[in-house]
Order: C-alpha cells, then structure tokens, then sequence
C-alpha cells in the first residue's frame, strides 16, 4: 500500500450491534467503523491483511452527527464512515475469541 495511511488508522474499530451481528451471522458481513478519507481499496486491503480473509466486497456509508442539545446549547455530534465489508463464505472474523 503507498498510502500515507496505515493499516491501523484506516479501520478505526467494529461495530458491535444488534443489526451488525445480524449481518455477520446471515450474510457473512462484518461492519466496521472507518476513516472517513479511506475508499473501498484501503478497506478491502487492510482487512483482508490484519486478519487474514479473503473480501469478497466493502460497502461505504457517510453517517451524519446527530443534533444534540448539551443543556441549554445544541451541540452536533461527529459525522463518520461505516463500511460493511463480505467476506468470503467459510471465513469469519470473531471479535471476541480468548486465548
């Protein structure tokens, strides 16, 4: 990769949710929380290079801060990117497994 970004800045962490575990257990999906500057290639490269699978496909979607109030001000939370990345059928990326 000759991108200033690393593997590790580009996924930024999972998303654990019920609609996420949905995903991973229906359609082979895992979702991630990414860099908003990354595109489709970097994510498909970095996960397939820090775990090892194979991507059959990385889908993107810009999500846009809510508007919150904080007392008496409204405040706007940070917009950030989500990436639904499938994996290849037999391949799976498990979060929480112990050693």
């Amino acid at each position: 990769m000759s991108d200033p970004y690393t593997l590790y800045t580009i996924l930024e962490a999972p998303r654990i949710t019920e609609k996420a575990t949905h995903c991973q257990e229906e359609g082979n999906q895992v979702v991630f929380d990414v860099l908003r500057s990354a595109n489709k290639a970097q994510i498909k490269a970095a996960v397939e290079k820090m775990f090892d699978v194979k991507v059959i496909g990385v889908q993107t979607v810009n999500v846009k801060g809510k508007i919150k109030r904080f007392g008496r001000t409204m405040g706007r939370r940070k917009d950030w990117k989500k990436a639904v990345v499938r994996l290849e059928a037999g391949q799976t990326i498990d979060f929480f497994q112990t050693k």
